[in-house]
């Protein structure tokens, strides 16, 4: 079977990352029957600062016809981060309504979590990724004075809070059947309650599958308490930004963390990233961790269909982290990036 990806390297250590994650990504698929083609934009911070657009007018038009899109990172300094986060990843996120942004955490062997006793710590974080908190309704009045307000519009739709319900139940069910919805209604007293009456509804059609509603302060404690007992936790926009990054600080490194931006109706192509940033401070010297980037790949293969390949990936990615000689410096180890990727693609071909 043969895919059309398009490839945005982006800034910093993106393009070095990503030159990793197709390394393992062909060897994975010569080993599965599979063909990729590739459509590679320079699209970036350093685009933006050269031509005043992180993308073209018509890049939008150019990703549509893809089956899915690989993303490297972005943001640069001189470039504000709102800059590169709404000229390139929020439109895309949107136009190809990637409704759910899937964030998995694990604690892998010989990656040292900073929490004394985590172990068998594996569960998943279904951000609800195109409204909620992050919307564009509101403004600034005043500005300068010292009266200056801003005021900003949370968004929540019920054909929103059902769909990401939906997903999240459903991949509870296929797990270990357990779920845990982030809530604040004791406190914000429009958008939780609507939130919460959502899920409810909407459990009541996955009676296996066992489920609460849990503060967003006191689930972030347990992030730290008890990750082990947790599987799939969906949140709102806002609160699974939050707390899927501290979920990749619990597993030990934000530079493994891979994401999901997925249209699950396949309609428009999804996109899948490291979560990690640009980190301009070692863009260039060859230590960048691969892995969030390798883990994403994963993500697509799995996203695209091909279940087996995507095992053999994470398999490798397992095999790769449980020793030094085979790590990046910041995981303990003492590879750089291209040592690390041959690595990779040599579990993966031997």
């Amino acid at each position: 079977m043969r895919h059309r990806i398009a490839v945005i390297p982006g800034d910093g250590i993106g393009p070095e990352v990503i030159t990793s994650a197709r390394a393992v990504l062909d060897a994975v698929a010569g080993r599965h029957g599979i063909a990729f083609d590739y459509d590679e934009y320079d699209w970036s911070c350093e685009r933006y600062a050269r031509e005043g657009a992180m993308m073209p007018a018509d890049g939008l038009d150019l990703l549509r016809p893809v089956d899915a899109i690989l993303l490297g990172a972005v943001g640069w300094p001189g470039v504000p981060d709102h800059v590169s986060l709404w000229g390139l990843l929020i439109p895309i996120r949107r136009t190809f309504r990637q409704y759910v942004n899937l964030r998995p955490i694990r604690v892998f062997d010989g990656v040292a979590s900073p929490l004394r006793a985590a172990t068998d710590v594996d569960f998943v974080v279904v951000r609800e990724n195109v409204e909620g908190e992050y919307s564009e309704i509101g403004g600034r009045l005043g500005r300068g004075q010292p009266e200056e307000l801003a005021v900003q519009e949370a968004v929540f739709t019920r054909a929103g809070i059902t769909r990401i319900a939906d997903y999240a139940f459903s991949l509870a069910r296929g797990r270990r059947g357990r779920l845990v919805s982030a809530t604040k209604s004791n406190g914000i007293v429009h958008t939780m309650p609507f939130w919460d009456e959502v899920v409810t509804e909407r459990s009541a059609g996955f009676p296996d599958v066992e489920w609460r509603a849990e503060h967003i302060d006191a689930l972030a404690a347990k992030f730290v308490l008890q990750p082990e007992r947790l599987d799939v936790v969906v949140a709102s926009n806002l609160f699974g930004d939050i707390l899927s990054d501290l979920g990749a600080a619990v597993a030990g490194s934000i530079g493994i963390a891979p994401s999901g931006n997925l249209d699950p109706t396949r309609t428009y192509p999804s996109m899948f990233e490291p979560v990690h940033g640009s980190a301009p401070d070692i863009a260039g010297q060859g230590v960048a961790n691969p892995i969030g980037a390798v883990w994403s790949v994963a993500l697509m293969l799995d996203h695209l269909g091909h279940d087996a390949a995507a095992r053999k990936v994470v398999s490798a990615i397992e095999a790769t982290l449980r020793t030094p000689e085979t790590r990046t410096p910041d995981l303990g180890g003492t590879a750089g990036t291209p040592e690390v990727t041959k690595a990779l693609v040599g579990r993966i071909t031997g």
